[in-house]
Formats: structure tokens, C-alpha cells, sequence
């Protein structure tokens, strides 16, 4: 039975996990494991369906999980006319919300807080309810739309709104300082803002024991590189990733690069890598999704986490190269110098685009011998499940102005 003296929390995610991709918005779904021994929690998700239903919504209930989770699926074509098919999808997506809430309501019981991860009609919801019954809300952002790179596609009522959900919430979370700083460029703050970052499994990414540990990459010719992300081109730079290997390698004859992920831009990058030769002489190996144990295991394989973005917020990856004891190479955008100085055993930090400085980080850093593992996952412990688990739980607690249990940060 869960302790009833735990703050009731219900979570509204924009993003996550489902039936068509276990993968999506996976970083939030560890958020709600994190805190999930420090509050009764709940989650409420809708989402349009990528595949055929039987009806217009269905419905999977998981009322006996740790975490009761409800997630609903609803159609993507309606009418078959999209001016037509995009607000019905937003008042099938309420209704939806509206319909878990009371469910949620009558068997797990009322919440006492209502934990908004990624806006906006999460937010919307969230405001709805504390205009109609006080129930307070906070803010958990993550989206890259609001960082400079990005922040042209958001319109005018989009902006506004998002100013105001986040003014009114009883708090604003972001995953990074940069985030923070980019909502508050049009109006988003609050004064109750906090910066408590991504969490990872440091059970399951960690170093290589001893028994894990490959011969050491020829210093002059070699290196085993690793790359994990969704194969998004505008926001990973993949291609010029691949160029860069393509030009070490006339060098470097066997550098490799493995590459882990999947997305829209796969196919065009297959076919770059067979043009720049990568695929014929073994340069490339793409590894198609991949599971989190999967990665880890590459990483206690790799020589150095390579990171190219032209933009990101606090990445997951790069904090899980770095608790599996990985140097990386990265572009200095959005939260990633928080995470890497660029100057020590984690690794280097070039600015986004440069190719000839991607490519001389990565040679600087394989000519060297590997840093010790131990220095690259130092602080890895600040990204664990229980230490940014008690911090989300105190977050909770000073909202809803609950006593702090000694074993919760001040």
C-alpha cells in the first residue's frame, strides 16, 4: 500500500512512453520512477494514435502498476480535411484528459498537485483545473522549441499562453539553466523557478568492470567512436558527423563510428554514408534503436562519445556517456556546457557546425591515452534516480508547504 502521508501528485505529460514507440519521451517517464518513492504518483497521458483503432478513443488502464498510468489513444484522421481534423483532435485530446481525470478521481483518489511535464495544452489542463477547483500546478519543461534556434516558430497566442500558464504555476522546472533562461527571453517565469536535471540509471550505465574492458585503440590510426541519438538532421547535424569521420579517416584508416537511433532523416544518411565510402570500408556501422542496456553496453565498448547538435537542451546521452566513464566531444549549445567544461577528462567542446574543429577534438583526444573512468563519471551520482527523485519530492513539499523529511534537500 503506498504511504498515505506521501504528497498525491498527478503527472501530465505531453510525451510519453506508448504503445507505438517505448522510447518516446522516455527521460520523462524516469522523471515520474525518480520521484515515485517519494509521492503517490499518477500519470495521465492522451496522445493521436500512429496506427488503426477500432473506435474513435481507446483507452489503456494500468490501475495495479507502482505508478497507476492512464493512456489514451484517439484518431489521426477524422474527417479527412486537416483544417477541420486539428481542433477536433484538440477537443478529443480534452475530453480524453477530462475522462482520465474523473476516472483517476473516483479510484485512486484526488490529487493534491498536478506536475505538468512539457507545455502546452498539458498546461492548459493544469490551469483549467486550478481555476475551477484551486488545485495547484507546476511546470516541467524540456522541449528545445523554446530555445533561440527554434523560438521563430512559436506564434504570438502560443507565446502568450505559455507566459501565462508557466506565471501561474506554483513552480517552473527545467532540466537546464539555458532552458530557463530561453523561457524567460518572452515572459515565461516564475518566481519559483528551479533547475533540477535529466535523470539516468547509473545501475545500468556505469564503466566497464574489468572483465568488459577492450584492448586500447591503436593512439595513431584508430579509435572506436559512438554516436546515439533520434536521426534528426536539423537538430543532430549527423551528416556533417559523417563527413567529419569520412575526412579523419584518410588519416585514421581505422577509425570507426557506430551509430545508434532512428528517425526521419535515416535513409538520406545511409545513403551519405555509402556515398562518402563509409558503409564499404567498415568506417560506419548503423545499429538501429536501440534498448538502454544496449547503449550502455556500447558505451563501456566505445573510446569517445561523439555529440555534433546544432542545438539541445540537457541531454540524456551525454550524461549517460559520462556515468559509463566515456569521454565525449560536443558542440557548445544550450545545456551542454553545463554538463561538460570542455577543458577537462570529460572531453572537448567545439562550437556547432565546425567540422575542422570537430574533427581536431576528436584527434586530440585519441591520440592521448583514455582518461581514467573514474574521473569521467565523478559526478554522475548528482543525475542517480534517488537524488533527483528527493529533489522533485522536495519541490513538492515546499509547494504544497509540507515539512521536508530530513532525507529530502533543503
Amino acid at each position: 500500500m503506498p504511504d498515505s502521508s506521501l504528497p498525491r501528485v498527478l503527472m501530465l505529460p505531453k510525451w510519453y512512453p506508448h504503445r507505438y514507440d517505448v522510447q518516446d519521451g522516455d527521460f520523462v517517464e524516469r522523471h515520474v520512477a525518480a520521484v515515485a518513492p517519494y509521492a503517490q504518483a499518477a500519470v495521465l497521458f492522451a496522445t493521436v494514435a500512429r496506427g488503426p483503432l477500432q473506435q474513435l478513443v481507446e483507452l489503456e488502464a494500468d490501475w495495479e502498476a507502482a505508478v497507476p498510468t492512464l493512456r489514451y489513444y484517439y484518431r489521426a484522421r477524422l474527417t479527412g480535411l486537416a483544417i477541420l481534423d486539428k481542433p477536433l483532435k484538440l477537443l478529443l485530446y480534452f475530453g480524453c484528459i477530462g475522462h482520465g481525470y474523473r476516472q483517476l478521481r473516483r479510484r485512486w483518489g484526488p490529487p493534491q498537485l498536478v506536475h505538468v511535464h512539457v507545455l502546452l495544452r498539458t498546461g492548459l489542463v493544469a490551469w483549467a483545473l486550478k481555476r475551477l477547483t484551486g488545485l495547484p500546478y507546476l511546470v516541467t519543461e524540456h522541449w528545445t522549441l523554446y530555445l533561440p534556434a527554434n523560438a521563430h516558430h512559436l506564434g504570438r497566442l502560443r507565446r502568450w499562453l505559455t507566459a501565462a500558464v508557466v506565471r501561474r504555476a506554483a513552480a517552473l522546472h527545467t532540466v537546464s539553466a539555458d532552458l530557463q533562461r530561453a523561457l524567460a527571453r518572452f515572459g515565461a517565469v516564475n518566481a519559483r523557478s528551479v533547475v533540477i536535471p535529466n535523470v539516468v540509471d547509473t545501475t545500468a550505465f556505469h564503466p566497464p568492470t574489468a572483465a568488459e574492458q577492450l584492448p586500447p585503440s591503436d593512439p595513431a590510426c584508430g579509435g572506436r567512436l559512438l554516436h546515439v541519438a533520434a536521426f534528426n538532421e536539423q537538430a543532430k547535424n549527423l551528416s556533417g558527423l559523417l563527413r567529419t569521420v569520412a575526412r579523419l579517416r584518410a588519416s585514421r584508416p581505422e577509425l570507426s563510428l557506430r551509430i545508434g537511433g532512428y528517425g526521419p532523416a535515416e535513409a538520406a544518411l545511409h545513403r551519405l554514408a555509402d556515398e562518402l565510402g563509409l558503409v564499404r570500408s567498415g568506417g560506419v556501422e548503423f545499429l538501429g534503436k536501440l534498448s538502454h542496456a544496449q547503449v550502455a553496453a556500447e558505451m563501456r565498448r566505445a573510446d569517445l562519445f561523439v555529440l555534433f547538435s546544432n542545438y539541445e537542451n540537457l541531454p540524456c546521452v551525454l550524461i549517460e556517456a559520462q556515468a559509463s566513464g566515456l569521454p565525449a566531444v560536443a558542440t557548445r549549445v544550450g545545456g551542454v556546457p553545463e554538463l561538460l567544461a570542455g577543458t577537462d577528462a570529460r572531453g572537448r567542446l567545439v562550437a556547432p557546425g565546425d567540422e575542422a574543429a570537430l574533427a581536431a577534438a576528436i584527434e586530440e583526444l585519441l591520440s592521448q591515452p583514455k582518461p581514467a573512468a573514474a574521473a569521467v563519471s565523478a559526478d554522475a551520482a548528482r543525475f542517480s534516480f534517488p537524488v533527483v527523485g528527493q529533489q522533485l519530492a522536495g519541490l513538492y513539499r515546499r509547494v504544497l508547504g509540507l515539512p521536508l523529511p530530513s532525507s529530502l534537500p533543503v
